[in-house]
């Protein structure tokens, strides 16, 4: 009689075992970032993260129509700003005819159907590297708040359809949200970065963005004033519950292999899709390891974002969703 249950019956083939696969991925789960830079006919392979490139617009798009065309439908989209164009303000970051601006009509225009999510927050526009509005020696909220609801109406001008503060002030999505609406923008939704923790996991992102903080002593040398300690979890879902409250249509959770817990905890307490940025150094940390043979790219990369969406992805931020896309297509 022993053993009853035998559950290597439902793992004896291929055949079988798809069968009874419990998550599954495609192309429509992920959202590619990609970086933004001025000119034209211009490609910069970004060093700590290879295979990805910071490109001008016209580059972009015919990446986006590339992208579109292996059935990704979500592009999350960051500039590289002029040094002269930095301030303390950010004023640059609401410019009709900033990079950012012109990018997204030039996106919605030869791809319609993609969905365009622009980052909202002030760091590649601050001469600090900070994402806010640094007043008396530290990020000032409020008054961050005032310059992220300018930035995002300028978004939705140009076309977005939703705009993603990642900034991690307090209050900033009921701002956001007040603010569009009185711009006559209610169909253009909020993805919040809702749990975004202070981690070293950010490197190489910081690096094709050239938006660390500066080393002063003047300013806070980190974001930990305002990204999450990665010691808490009931903080996560706490904040993550309040942008919710505040009009959130999705909430984020940044990084993402190494907090699936926190993945899993948000989707139990929300009822709004939850959607994961798998970061710049994971990504960087696969490549390393595959080049010197260590690790096979491929497999660890369809793991790594299998477990993301068993973990309750809706939707997953990668710098692998292109590669991934091809291998699901095949």
């Amino acid at each position: 009689m022993f053993p009853l249950h035998r559950g290597r019956r439902l793992r004896t083939n291929e055949s079988i075992r798809s069968l009874v696969r419990e998550t599954t991925l495609s192309p429509s789960d992920f959202m590619f970032p990609m970086f933004i830079a001025e000119g034209e006919n211009y490609q910069a392979e970004i060093a700590s993260m290879p295979g990805i490139f910071r490109r001008s617009i016209d580059l972009t798009v015919k990446e986006i129509q590339e992208l579109f065309a292996l059935g990704i439908r979500a592009v999350n989209i960051y500039v590289k700003v002029s040094e002269n164009l930095k301030d303390n303000t950010g004023k640059e970051a609401w410019n009709p005819d900033g990079l950012m601006q012109n990018a997204i009509r030039s996106i919605k225009a030869a791809c319609p159907e993609m969905i365009v999510m622009p980052d909202v927050a002030l760091d590649p526009y601050s001469i600090y590297g900070h994402d806010g509005i640094i007043e008396k020696g530290d990020v000032a909220n409020d008054p961050t708040n005032d310059a992220l609801v300018k930035m995002a109406v300028s978004h939705a001008q140009a076309g977005a359809d939703f705009v993603a503060p990642s900034d991690m002030m307090d209050g900033r999505v009921l701002r956001l949200r007040q603010g569009l609406d009185a711009a006559g923008f209610e169909n253009v939704g909020i993805m919040s970065y809702s749990a975004k923790y202070a981690s070293a996991f950010y490197g190489p992102f910081r690096d094709a963005l050239d938006s660390a903080p500066v080393d002063s002593t003047e300013i806070p040398k980190d974001k930990k004033t305002y990204q999450m300690d990665y010691a808490n979890r009931i903080e996560a879902i706490k904040e993550a519950l309040w942008d919710v409250e505040e009009g959130a249509d999705m909430v984020m959770v940044k990084p993402g292999i190494a907090y699936l817990d926190i993945v899993r905890e948000i989707k139990n307490a929300v009822n709004v899709p939850v959607t994961v940025y798998h970061v710049s150094g994971e990504y960087a940390m696969i490549k390393a390891a595959a080049e010197r043979g260590w690790l096979d790219n491929d497999k660890i990369m369809m793991e790594q974002l299998m477990c993301i969406k068993r973990a309750g992805a809706s939707l997953i931020s990668t710098y692998f969703a292109k590669e991934a896309a091809i291998l699901l297509n095949k």
